[in-house]
Order: C-alpha cells, then sequence, then structure tokens
C-alpha cells in the first residue's frame, strides 16, 4: 500500500498540528509496517521540524513565501468589498497550486491532505485539480472562522464566499475526516455533504520528538502540581478555575503548604493573569516551553493536568494536546461546555467539570488533590481511545469507505 500525506505543519514544537501530524506519520506506519509513506512538506519558512525522525520514505520539502505583495493588499482592501473575494487569499492558494499540480498522484493508493491553521490554504488551493478525487481531506477546525465556537468573526458575504468553496472541495474529494465526532457531524450539515464525514482523532507518537532539551524544567517545589500549558481562545476561561483553586487554598493551611498551580500560557492573557493573582504565591506563571521541555516537565512534574475546550456553549473540536495528555496517565480536570467532544471520551465523571460552574470545579479540583496527596498510581481518564488498534480500527473505517 502507498501513501502520499501532504501537509503544511510538521514542527517538533509551536504548535499542536505539528506534533498531531507527525504522529499521524508515525501511527501510520504502526497500521501498516510494510507500506510506502511519502510526504509533501508545505511549509512556511526555516522550522524546527526533526524530519529525519519521520518514519517515511521520501519526503519533499517546498517553502512557501506567504507573503502577498503591498500593491495587492490595497488594491483587496476594496476589491473584497466590491467582490466578496480575496485577492489574498487567491495569491497564497496558487502558489499551493503550482506545486501540488505537479505530484504524480497516480501512483498512489491513497492520499491524505493535513489541515494547518485557520486558512486551509492548501485544501483550497486543490478545488479544481484532479488530484482532489484521490484524496482525504482531514478538517482540524470548522470552516470558515466564523462556526468555530467562540469565534468573534462575524458572517459577512466573504465568509459565505469560503463556504461556497470549500464545498466545492467537498463534494469532489475522496472522502473527509476530522478529529472529533462532533464537528464531523457539524461540518455533514454545514456542506450538506452527501457523504459521511469519518472520524480519524488527533494522535501522539513519542518516536518523532526529541526529547533531549530538558534545560527549562522548573523543579518541584510543591508535593501537588497542577498545571497548564496552552493558549486562551475560543472562549476558554482560565479564570474561573485560578479562582476555584485560590478559594480552596484560602480555606485549607494543608493545600496551600503542599499544592502549586503552574501556568505556561501564550497571548496577551498572560500579562493580565499575572497581574490578577500577583499576590498569590501559589500560582506561578511562566513563559511557554518547546515541546521537549514542556512534555518533560508534564511527565516528571505535573501531578493534575489541566485541558480548557472551547466555549463556553459548545466544543465540537478535539484539543491537540489530549492524546499526548493521555500517555502520561494521569489525573486529569477537563472543563467543558455542556456540548463537548471530550465528555465523549473521558471515562469518568471526576475529571471533567462544566466550564461555567466554579463550585463544581472547586469540588472536583480539592477531590483530585486530595486523591494525589494519598496516591500517585497510574490513571487513565481517556482509556483506549487514543491506542494503536482503536487508531487502526478507525483507520479502516476511512480506507474502506
Amino acid at each position: 500500500m502507498k501513501f502520499l500525506i501532504i501537509a503544511q505543519d510538521l514542527r517538533v514544537s509551536g504548535t499542536s498540528e505539528g506534533v498531531v501530524s507527525r504522529s499521524f506519520v508515525a501511527k501510520l506506519k504502526t497500521a501498516y509496517p510494510q507500506c510506502v509513506i511519502d510526504v509533501m512538506y508545505l511549509r512556511h519558512g526555516t522550522n524546527e521540524d526533526a524530519l529525519n525522525l519521520l518514519p517515511v520514505n521520501h519526503i519533499e520539502v517546498y517553502n512557501i513565501n506567504r507573503k502577498v505583495p503591498f500593491y495587492m493588499k490595497w488594491v483587496n482592501k476594496v476589491y473584497w468589498r466590491i467582490c466578496h473575494k480575496s485577492l489574498n487569499e487567491w495569491y497564497i492558494q496558487n502558489k499551493y497550486k503550482t506545486i501540488i499540480s505537479k505530484i504524480s498522484y497516480k501512483a498512489y493508493d491513497h492520499i491524505f491532505m493535513r489541515s494547518c491553521g485557520l486558512q486551509f490554504e492548501a485544501i483550497l488551493a486543490i478545488k479544481n485539480l484532479p488530484i482532489l478525487k484521490k484524496t482525504y481531506i482531514n478538517f482540524h477546525d470548522p470552516y470558515p472562522v466564523f462556526w468555530c465556537a467562540g469565534s468573534n468573526n462575524k458572517l459577512n458575504n466573504l465568509e459565505l464566499f469560503r463556504l461556497k468553496q470549500m464545498n466545492q472541495v467537498v463534494s469532489n474529494s475522496k472522502g473527509c475526516i476530522s478529529p472529533a465526532k462532533i464537528l464531523s457531524n457539524d461540518l455533514e450539515v454545514l456542506y450538506g455533504s452527501r457523504k459521511p464525514f469519518k472520524v480519524l482523532p488527533h494522535q501522539y507518537d513519542k518516536n518523532v520528538f526529541d526529547f533531549s532539551d530538558t534545560s527549562r524544567v522548573r523543579k518541584k517545589t510543591k508535593k501537588v502540581t497542577i498545571s497548564y500549558h496552552g493558549i486562551l481562545q475560543f472562549g476558554r476561561n482560565i479564570d474561573i478555575l485560578l479562582d476555584a483553586y485560590l478559594n480552596l487554598i484560602s480555606g485549607s493551611p494543608l493545600y496551600k503548604e503542599n499544592t502549586e498551580f503552574l501556568l505556561r500560557i501564550k497571548g496577551k492573557q498572560a500579562k493580565r493573569l499575572k497581574n490578577k493573582y500577583v499576590d498569590c504565591e501559589n500560582i506561578i506563571l511562566l513563559e511557554p516551553l518547546n515541546f521537549s521541555n514542556a512534555a518533560i516537565e508534564q511527565e516528571t512534574v505535573s501531578d493534575i493536568l489541566i485541558i480548557l475546550e472551547n466555549g463556553p456553549l459548545k466544543s465540537n473540536i478535539l484539543v491537540g494536546k489530549a492524546p499526548f495528555i493521555a500517555s502520561l496517565n494521569k489525573p486529569i480536570l477537563c472543563l467543558s461546555p455542556k456540548v463537548s467532544e471530550l465528555r465523549g471520551i473521558i471515562k469518568e465523571d471526576q475529571f471533567i467539570a462544566d466550564c461555567d460552574d466554579e463550585s463544581q470545579i472547586k469540588n472536583k479540583l480539592e477531590n483530585l488533590i486530595e486523591n494525589r496527596l494519598r496516591l500517585n498510581e497510574p490513571l487513565y481518564p481517556f482509556g483506549d481511545y487514543f491506542s494503536d488498534a482503536n487508531f487502526k480500527k478507525m483507520l479502516n473505517t476511512v480506507l474502506e469507505a
């Protein structure tokens, strides 16, 4: 069997998409050890991607210059308002199209195209190419962005044009997949698809990463360390959790002496949170780490791992960090809206709380702390959902469709 993977992000650090795309390649090889895997890597510049660690037969790397000419940006300011199309997006998509059009696609049994970011440039680039009919399209998020839970984008004619363009891709592709059941259901409705969107969860495989860099791993200073690594976007609310934790330690000298809450947050929220919780020495906000340091820190220092799903009403995606966290076999607390993907995956109620209920969050966090103060045994909040066997089973439902 011969596979071609077209990917935009294979970085070892900086984005969850790089982590899960690398792991997808590795898990594919594990599922079919005798298969041939070729990769076309359409990267955005010089990245830390350690391509030598990927179990592939051949890889071609293309650096895509996504910079739009200055004159086109100015013309586009008027053009998109009149024509409801973006010249900037057309310009970038054509760069991908020129490269992808040269693929000898008939040589492959299966072709996977993995999305990246929020613009889906490479996927839209193959809208009118013959390779599309042999390609499985992977949606890691909803597209256009207006349909992302927690998005602030307004529905305008440009978003509707994007929807129409993607609808043509969906209709003419060999198949479509997403990492989440709810997202697949939503996309089927959104695009009026006559074919089902299959589900193929994100994966994590430690064998395609180098963990030699541990220079910034923080030393453990308390018996129980609660940690969150990530970004705050699309309605993710960390304040309610920190307020619940602050309430806990204020009422218990035991918790104050023996626990700490470590946050490594990307984005604009870090400074605001530092100012808000500056008087609480148990809440520690530090700079984000590269994946090697972050992975080792969560494996060796963290005792309770925090997951924030999008919100506040619905989370139809599978957060990219879920399979990595599952591999650590530690207790988690997932803050989720009422409708969420992880509610259907996490096996025990103790590991999940309503993202808008501070009292419930406090009670479940306290229960996890109490248990961790007494025991340090492996736990399996996700069951076997991210196992090799389940991946191959779900992959086969895609390939056999």
